[in-house]
């Protein structure tokens, strides 16, 4: 019998990560810490790529706090035209780079603003997530979290890349990516095998940055506690209380 790939045996760890009554770093790290036990040589390739991004400063010249966001036009999981001018006008939107629906910390994260979206929408707020894949797959995502907001395709990553999130995986990564059964080339339309600094924007009614996480980690992401209390800084509302 074939030996399972990383993907595969991920899928059990992916689902008991997100049934976890703990913050959402504590979830993906579930996940980080299971594929160092199953593939230690898989890990050490990723740490080495996360080395070379942090190295220099990937994603870090992305929009400060207190910059203004630029604007995207972008079709959601539907084909539909959003526009971040547009979601504006209502409230502050908060904006997740991910890189697409295979990605399990990718799944936790989108799962973890499915939880909050209720409390942002409550709050005044909007949330968009953006990927480089194209919409059919913008819809997987979106069912797996029982997302009620829209999963957006960047195209090429041309948005990303207009905020310096964009980046190149590299030979070593791919390769490591595609014997683990990562291949993104179907799922991204393209070969180049680009992907977005996975990042979090909160952005004002101003359509200035009120807060961001950006990190060369994919297994990081910003604390969905820390996303509503921004997004309540920014309307003056509220916060009620979750349990982690």
């Amino acid at each position: 019998m074939a030996e399972k790939t990383i993907a595969e045996l991920l899928q059990e760890t992916t689902e008991d990560s997100r049934t976890m009554d703990a913050p959402l770093s504590v979830r993906l790290q579930a996940v980080a810490d299971a594929v160092r036990r199953l593939r230690p040589e898989f890990t050490a390739v990723v740490d080495r790529m996360v080395a070379r991004l942090e190295a220099h400063q990937v994603g870090q010249s992305a929009p400060e706090i207190g910059e203004p966001m630029p604007d995207f036009i972008l079709p959601d999981q539907d084909a539909r035209l959003v526009r971040l001018g547009e979601l504006l006008e209502r409230g502050p939107v908060v904006m997740s780079f991910n890189r697409g629906h295979w990605c399990p910390y990718c799944k936790l994260n989108a799962d973890g603003l499915a939880e909050i979206a209720p409390e942002v929408r409550r709050l005044g707020g909007e949330i968009v997530a953006i990927s480089p894949e194209t919409h059919q797959y913008g819809s997987t995502l979106r069912d797996y979290a029982g997302a009620p907001f829209p999963m957006l395709t960047d195209l090429d990553n041309g948005y990303a890349l207009s905020l310096n999130l964009a980046f190149w995986v590299g030979d070593e990564k791919r390769e490591a990516m595609k014997d683990s059964g990562f291949d993104i080339e179907p799922y991204n339309g393209n070969d180049t095998w680009m992907l977005p600094v996975p990042a979090t924007f909160v952005v004002g009614r101003d359509g200035l940055v009120k807060a961001r996480y950006i990190d060369p980690d994919y297994r990081r992401r910003m604390e969905l506690d820390a996303i509503v209390a921004a997004v309540a800084a920014e309307t003056g509302g509220e916060r009620r209380l979750r349990s982690a």
